[in-house]
């Protein structure tokens, strides 16, 4: 097994982790709230993932495309092992990318970068959008990678 082949399925084996603990829960205010608390930023949670999110960047098998000034991939498909969960990381500096709805929600983890990144008004963190909610996702003051946990990988883009 190569390197890279490590660390992707290493970094697949973190977000499993944490996909158990949330699995089932209504991604709601509530659940913003514990995971800021329990895997907030500083957290050994953040800390490890940011770290193979930045792995995954420097070896080239995360965000390993780009799109109006976006980089950008869906890293895993959702399946049982993530608990129905897909995962996105998209790689951002002050930009807005194209608006879309969350038919059954958004967990976006929210990495800074450059600067002091703000993923939609937010710092460093988690932050949960509920079913039927919808934004065009805004990267300012810098440079930030925000994860994106879709359940059963649902996304819709508008026009």
């Amino acid at each position: 097994m190569s390197p890279t082949e490590f660390h992707a399925q290493a970094f697949r084996a973190r977000i499993a982790r944490l996909t158990a603990e949330i699995a089932g829960r209504p991604l709601d205010a509530a659940l913003d709230a514990w995971l800021n608390t329990e895997h907030g930023a500083g957290s050994p949670a953040y800390r490890e993932l940011k770290a193979a999110c930045e792995t995954g960047l420097a070896e080239g098998w995360l965000c390993d495309r780009e799109g109006g000034g976006i980089r950008y991939g869906r890293i895993f498909r959702p399946d049982d092992e993530l608990h129905g969960f897909s995962v996105d990381v998209v790689d951002m500096r002050d930009i807005a990318g194209p608006h879309h709805v969350h038919p059954e929600g958004e967990i976006d983890l929210i990495m800074p970068l450059e600067g002091d990144a703000r993923f939609d008004g937010r710092p460093a963190g988690w932050l949960v959008c509920p079913p039927g909610s919808a934004h065009r996702p805004t990267v300012t003051q810098g440079r930030a990678l925000v994860l994106y946990l879709l359940p059963a990988g649902r996304i819709e883009f508008t026009r």
